[in-house]
This record gives C-alpha cells, sequence and structure tokens, in this order.
C-alpha cells in the first residue's frame, strides 16, 4: 500500500478542505431551519382551509341540532333550510341519546357553494329542555371539496349566553388529504357566538362571530401554533371568513393573516414575520 506523506503545507490544505465542508455543511442546515420556520402562503392556503373546513362541519352539525331541538319543545317553527334536498338525514332515539346521521351521497353542495360528500354522524342527549348540551360528532367517508377528512369533535351547546345568544364552544381534530397527496392535521378549540338571524329559518341571515386558537400540523410535518386575535365573522351566505385577524406561529417567527373589511371573497392580507404585507388568495381547493 502506498503511504501519502503529510507535508505541513499538504497537512494545512486538509484542515483548510475540512473547515469549509464542515461550515458549508452548517450553513446548509441553518438555511434548511430557517425554511422550515418560514410560514409561506402556501402552508397559509392549506391552513385556513383546514379552519373552513372544521367550522363548516360544526355549522352542519348545529343546524340539524336546532331544528330537532325546535321540533321537540314546540317553542318556534323554525326549520332549517341550510340543508338541501340531496342531504338525508335519519334519526335513532335510544334510551338516552339522539343519535343522527347525515348523509350527503356521493356529492352535495351547500347554499353556499361548498360541496360535501360522506357521513357526518351526530349524537346527543334525549332530554330537550336541557340548556346546555354536548354534541358528539365523527365523520365516515367523509370530504370537503375533494379535501378527505377523519376525526372527531365535541361541540358544547348553550342556548342562551350572557348576551342572549346561542353559543357553543368546538374541540375538534381532524387529519385531511388532499387530492394532491398533501396531508396536514388541525386540532383546535373554538367558540361559536350566533349574533344575528336567530330563529328566522333562513340561512341567509346568520351571523356567526368566532373567537379562540388551534394548532396545524403542516405538510412537511412542522406545527404552527394559530390564534384570534380579532374576532372572526362568518356569515353563512359566504363561503369565506369575511373579517377577523389570526395569527400563525412557529418557534421564533410569527405571521398574522387578515380576512378583510367584511368583503365576501377568497382574499386577504398576509403580514410576514419582517412586518412586510402583500394580498393573497385563501383557496386551494379541487372540487
Amino acid at each position: 500500500m502506498k503511504k501519502i506523506r503529510l507535508t505541513p503545507a499538504r497537512l494545512m490544505m486538509t484542515l483548510a478542505l475540512a473547515t469549509f465542508i464542515s461550515c458549508e455543511t452548517e450553513e446548509s442546515e441553518a438555511l434548511e431551519t430557517n425554511q422550515e420556520e418560514v410560514i409561506t402562503t402556501a402552508e397559509l392556503q392549506f391552513s385556513d382551509e383546514s379552519e373552513l373546513i372544521a367550522e363548516e362541519t360544526a355549522q352542519v352539525a348545529e343546524e340539524v341540532y336546532k331544528e330537532d331541538e325546535a321540533l321537540l319543545l314546540s317553542k318556534s317553527s323554525y326549520v332549517s333550510d341550510y340543508l338541501p334536498e340531496c342531504v338525508t338525514v335519519t334519526t335513532v332515539v335510544t334510551e338516552l341519546t339522539r343519535e343522527k346521521t347525515i348523509d350527503f351521497g356521493e356529492g352535495c353542495t351547500l347554499p353556499n357553494g361548498n360541496t360535501l360528500a360522506g357521513i357526518i354522524k351526530l349524537s346527543y342527549a334525549k332530554d330537550p329542555e336541557m340548556a346546555q348540551k354536548t354534541l358528539d360528532l365523527s365523520l365516515s367517508s367523509f370530504s370537503f371539496n375533494g379535501v378527505a377528512v377523519e376525526g372527531s369533535a365535541s361541540i358544547l351547546r348553550q342556548r342562551s349566553n350572557a348576551n342572549g345568544n346561542p353559543q357553543s364552544s368546538v374541540s375538534a381534530n381532524y387529519d385531511l388529504t388532499w387530492p394532491s397527496g398533501d396531508m396536514a392535521s388541525y386540532e383546535g378549540n373554538r367558540s361559536r357566538e350566533w349574533v344575528e338571524g336567530v330563529g328566522t329559518g333562513f340561512w341567509g341571515d346568520n351571523v356567526i362571530l368566532i373567537e379562540g386558537s388551534a394548532t396545524y400540523t403542516g405538510r412537511a410535518g412542522n406545527t404552527y401554533s394559530k390564534a384570534i386575535t380579532e374576532t372572526l365573522r362568518r356569515e353563512l351566505s359566504c363561503r369565506f371568513i369575511v373579517s377577523g385577524e389570526v395569527t400563525f406561529s412557529r418557534n421564533a417567527n410569527s405571521a398574522s393573516l387578515d380576512f378583510g373589511d367584511g368583503s365576501c371573497d377568497a382574499k386577504g392580507i398576509f403580514t410576514n414575520a419582517q412586518g412586510e404585507s402583500k394580498e393573497v388568495f385563501l383557496r386551494r381547493f379541487v372540487k
């Protein structure tokens, strides 16, 4: 075997090369870490869709429950027209509970344009006189505008809060898979106060105010904290949140999304950690 003699000059070159490779590796790793921490517009879009799916699913469950509650109490003539005729709702009454199956079949479009498929299952205590009730929600072969959704939610519903309005607290945990194969998960706790359109029987004038926080785990496995910093306004006549602000955080980085002035559109103002703002579109849905 031929031995290589390390002269002082060659030794210095070898050490310099090793140092260069080490520095380059550390710089590359730092760059990758920074890229992971940056909150991109694309991830923001996926996160916003996750949020909307959780919100709309809770809304459907509450619409079915409200109609059932009004019928059982015989105190109002509330009949929800939010669910189209293509949705089939069946009821099984047990000794203690009422079990609802909300079946959207192969696909059924809500009045606001969102298309749901599969089944939402709902279970709650049979006693209609309870002022506060928990609705247990689960999904079966469910999809939302082509996004496959698995998971469950618990909805604690008050008939009347301190403002005299119906209010619910929603704890949801969902795993989502987009048609592209991208996957993410959402875990959130939200309060939903029904402030306009109460008891009219017409879905189009309903307004919900939303508060709370959530955790979103994105496509690369990075986890983001989300907090509503300005109350979100949801108008059922619109597919989108129309106003309010959410702040996103990951490690030392944060960003915010302002949903606008109340206009019904898929636009928002995204402000990054450097304070730079730009208008973004929030929909990636495939229908």
